[in-house]
């Protein structure tokens, strides 16, 4: 026993520290918390699949993805759940089922389960643990007759670290998201986008004729930003002097 253990709620603590660490969880030989524990029930694989298949047409905000057997006979389902406290997020939860015999020729199923929350943040507040708790507490509560200890089947079973391991091997290698990349990775360019020229806008004021020769040689007032009085001058041209002749005619 260590000191830790005399401390009050601290499985409570534990579990609410890594609801905001982490977005992903599974089954396993020795869990962080006895909920999560592969199970193993005295039942062909058949009846496990059909009831954990059962539960989630039936359940609300659970929908069926696939089910396939995979390679080395485990039977996977997968399924999708809305979390209503992540308001709507999807869970992805898979579910491994694997049937072996025993010394008697008696057919022992291990339910192994993983969960992985679709968040753009490292903790999820426990959904996944909670999504695979709710099956594998359903899971106990309808089999408790057929639910084998750990210490039976290392005496039943014929092969003990043998497909049964490596099938838990699979959902032990679950990989979490957002994880802080390693060292030595090659760290992101940023791109930066340069931006364009304001144009230049000229502002010609308008005179009269008279101003005009009186000032020949004087430039017209501009108000512009980096343009040269030469080409003030060029976009206001002078008009041109016209002279009227008459001619005087005696009576």
């Amino acid at each position: 026993m260590e000191l830790t253990d005399f401390i009050p709620f601290r499985i409570e603590l534990q579990k609410a520290r890594l609801g905001l660490t982490i977005n992903a969880t599974h089954t396993s030989e020795k869990p962080v918390f006895e909920e999560l524990r592969v199970r193993r029930y005295d039942k062909p694989v058949t009846d496990v699949s059909k009831f954990i298949i059962n539960k989630i047409h039936h359940w609300i905000g659970w929908t069926l993805i696939s089910e396939k057997t995979a390679v080395g006979g485990m039977n996977t389902i997968r399924a999708e759940i809305s979390s209503f406290i992540l308001f709507g997020l999807k869970i992805n939860v898979t579910f491994g089922l694997f049937e072996e015999k025993d010394i008697n020729n008696r057919p022992i199923t291990t339910v192994n389960a993983k969960a992985e929350t679709r968040i753009e943040s490292r903790g999820d507040l426990g959904e996944s643990r909670r999504a695979i708790r709710m099956m594998l507490g359903a899971l106990d509560f309808d089999f408790r007759e057929e639910q084998i200890k750990e210490e039976d089947y290392q005496y039943r079973s014929l092969d003990t670290l043998g497909v049964a391991a490596a099938s838990q091997q699979m959902f032990n290698e679950v990989q979490l998201q957002h994880q802080p990349k390693p060292e030595g990775s090659p760290k992101s360019t940023v791109i930066e986008f340069k931006k364009k020229p304001a144009a230049q806008t000229i502002q010609i004021k308008h005179t009269s004729p008279s101003d005009v020769q009186s000032t020949p040689d004087s430039s017209l007032p501009l108000e512009t930003t980096g343009v040269t009085d030469t080409a003030a001058e060029e976009t206001s041209p002078s008009k041109p002097k016209i002279i009227i002749v008459t001619t005087k005619i005696n009576q």
